[in-house]
């Protein structure tokens, strides 16, 4: 198909071709297999095509997730952005992954998700976090290189079969009559674009504006419209169709991030090294090795903040515009000023982190600021290590509006508007990784929807991207959110070892986005897995005959009963090497899983004791709640309390209204007899195993 490319984008494309040049001789230099070959076409457009099954506004962590989704599942998928360029940018920190957040990267990864891979790419500094700590709630994270993020994430999209790229901004939707047989009081038809009027249609949208939606820089006293330095605020159209044309309800968030600093101005002799691990782990599951060689890894330093600092945020506080309203920013990432306030006469932690391989930047974290320029300077220089630091971009502020998401479905479909999705900030969240997450299961349930498919859920039993939506969806946000392990009821089921055998599997089977050649790997571990365990189970001796075999292992000598190899797999010091080496002929085949056997070994007793409580948590939410239900006039025993939090949510399942706040065991018993009459719980013994639950923690049994 003929494309017509405009000059500016002609020569984005010459710039394109160039650096694509550059990462191919990079690859052949160092890269494994497991990587797809850079495109040759590519699909950036002026004039698009009329019709899609799927628009998705936004080129940021949640729009390129959703659009590769969405085209993965089969629909024709036109992915909308301000600048071409910035697609897949790192706004804030150059960095992917964390306590909570790796595991979400690790999942989004398992459904065939983009940021994975790109962090194994673009890594320059990889480390497990809460490595002291079990398994379960180990971090990976990585340090990233901005430009090969980007460039790896553009050369993904540009190569996605049906994925057309335009560069444009939406002046508001189109919207009309609801269609009759489904739920909602209107319907997204498609978009308006800025400078002409042009229109586009499509079955399904998903709405990825970040921080660019009603967006506000701030600096010192200074404030300008925008949504990330450089770049405009989306247009004030879209906001309107949102809150006056569609009726949601918005809210008002902010963020920040700290100024860049010249690399060759700081004295880093001054400052804590901070090593990479010795050997990367990679966050894809099809990657055996990063694209970053061990020893070619880049070191962050650790320093801290003086009195000096305090003393500067104190009395510049009348110059902080932003510092001074009252609009919530995140609890997890504060400013220096917020911290400052909090927590005065502490030191604060600064990292000094690299921003790729060859950038002659540090990027500051924990020193996010909104302060005038040369404030930011003066409190910078307060730091020994940064004494003769010099700022190449100042710190800012950004204030930007969210819609509520208490008024979406699990699906992210926004309840009263058919075929319209919500993912990443937008819905009040924090990270690039819960936008990803967002963005992909939008993308998935809009390209299903569009391809008249059912939208799926997923649960916060078998995902932390389940947790992370019903969270959302179910509680609503007063502050930016943030994923960390403990918001998972089930962190030791939901690790980052297993989430390829969690959700692979689904993905492909039922859900539609994974490839066939992830598939099959997830079988082959699957399978292995299994195998080794049964083989470790069949493997039974006393606790004398195996301190024969392996030597000094910790196991009492008064243990009478006899141990499988998968039990003594569980004591600190027996590594399943040791297992492999005393019986080769059975066990051996398997030393490829070495680690995953360790922690399946570990945690197997745990999990198995959690069985029930999942199941019980799965029962609830098969059973749905009308959604044009009127609380008030519902003839049951409810509070006019609860039945307020339910008008407000207006859960979807039964489940979710347990985890409702205010909801009491009484009002569960109440709702679950009304689902019974109305025919929605299909299976009686589940409602009676629901209503016992409620009893019990009543104080009634």
């Amino acid at each position: 198909m003929a494309v017509v490319v405009s000059l500016l984008q002609h020569r984005l494309l010459q710039e394109w071709e160039f650096h694509t040049d550059c990462l191919m001789l990079l690859r052949k230099l160092f890269w494994r297999p497991n990587h797809p070959q850079f495109p040759i076409c590519r699909t950036v457009c002026d004039f698009p095509l009329k019709k899609y099954d799927v628009i998705v506004v936004g080129g940021g962590h949640a729009g390129t997730e959703a659009a590769a989704a969405a085209a993965r599942v089969g629909a024709k998928t036109l992915l909308v952005t301000q600048k071409i360029q910035t697609i897949g940018a790192l706004s804030c920190n150059p960095s992917l992954g964390g306590v909570g957040k790796g595991q979400l990267v690790r999942e989004v990864d398992s459904l065939d998700g983009l940021c994975g891979r790109a962090g194994d790419w673009a890594g320059v500094h990889f480390s497990i976090l809460n490595r002291s700590k079990g398994p379960a709630v180990w971090g990976p994270r990585a340090q990233l290189d901005r430009e090969l993020y980007r460039q790896f994430i553009q050369t993904e999209l540009h190569a996605m079969p049906r994925l057309t790229v335009l560069e444009g901004s939406v002046e508001e939707l189109l919207v009309s009559e609801p269609n009759p047989d489904q739920p909602g009081q209107h319907r997204v038809t498609g978009i308006r674009i800025v400078d002409g009027g042009q229109t586009i249609s499509s079955s399904s949208m998903v709405l990825t504006t970040g921080t660019f939606l009603s967006g506000s820089l701030f600096m010192g006293q200074t404030t300008s419209p925008g949504g990330r330095i450089g770049d405009p605020p989306s247009c004030v159209g879209l906001s309107h169709s949102l809150r006056e044309k569609l009726g949601l309800r918005t809210g008002r968030l902010r963020t920040g991030t700290p100024p860049r600093i010249i690399k060759a101005t700081v004295q880093l002799s001054l400052a804590q090294i901070n090593a990479p691990d010795k050997q990367p782990t990679p966050f894809s599951y099809l990657n055996k090795h990063t694209r970053c060689k061990p020893e070619e890894q880049l070191p962050c330093y650790l320093t801290h903040t003086t009195p000096g600092v305090e003393r500067i945020v104190m009395e510049s506080l009348h110059l902080n515009t932003h510092i001074q309203q009252d609009t919530k920013g995140p609890r997890y990432c504060p400013s220096i000023e917020s911290r400052v306030l909090r927590f005065p006469g502490r030191s604060h932690q600064v990292w000094l982190e690299p921003e790729g391989l060859t950038s002659d930047l540090l990027y500051p974290q924990g020193l996010s600021m909104t302060l005038p320029p040369d404030l930011q300077l003066r409190l910078l220089r307060e730091i020994p290590a940064l004494q003769r630091a010099e700022i190449q971009i100042p710190g800012y502020g950004v204030q930007y509006d969210f819609v509520c998401p208490t008024q979406l479905s699990p699906s992210l479909q926004v309840k009263r508007v058919q075929g319209l999705f919500l993912a990443g900030q937008i819905n009040g969240t924090t990270g690039y990784e819960e936008a990803a997450a967002q963005g992909l299961w939008a993308g998935v349930n809009a390209g299903r929807t569009a391809l008249s498919l059912p939208a799926l859920s997923l649960s916060r039993t078998q995902s932390y991207i389940g947790v992370l939506i019903d969270d959302l969806v179910g509680r609503g946000v007063t502050e930016p959110y943030r994923m960390f392990t403990s918001r998972a009821e089930f962190r030791t089921a939901l690790r980052p070892d297993n989430a390829d055998l969690r959700l692979s599997p689904r993905g492909f089977e039922e859900i539609g986005c994974v490839s066939e050649c992830r598939y099959e790997e997830a079988v082959r571990v699957r399978d292995a897995l299994r195998d080794a365990l049964t083989a470790m189970k069949s493997i039974s001796m006393s606790s004398t005959r195996w301190r024969e075999k392996l030597g000094d292992v910790n196991v009492s000598e008064s243990k009478s009963t006899m141990l499988s190899a998968l039990e003594l797999l569980q004591y600190n010091g027996v590594t399943f090497e040791m297992l492999a080496s005393a019986f080769p002929e059975c066990l051996s085949k398997h030393l490829e899983f070495s680690q995953r056997l360790k922690i399946e070994a570990i945690y197997r007793p745990h999990c198995e004791r959690q069985v029930r409580e999942m199941e019980r948590i799965r029962e609830e939410e098969s059973l749905s709640l009308p959604l044009d239900i009127d609380y008030f006039s519902l003839p049951v025993s409810l509070s006019r309390e609860v039945r307020e939090v339910l008008d407000h949510v207006r859960p979807h399942t039964l489940g979710a209204a347990t985890r409702l706040r205010g909801m009491t065991p009484a009002a569960i018993v109440q709702l679950l007899n009304y689902v019974r009459k109305t025919g929605q719980d299909r299976h009686g013994k589940r409602g009676k195993h629901i209503e016992m639950a409620a009893l019990e923690k009543e104080g009634g049994i």
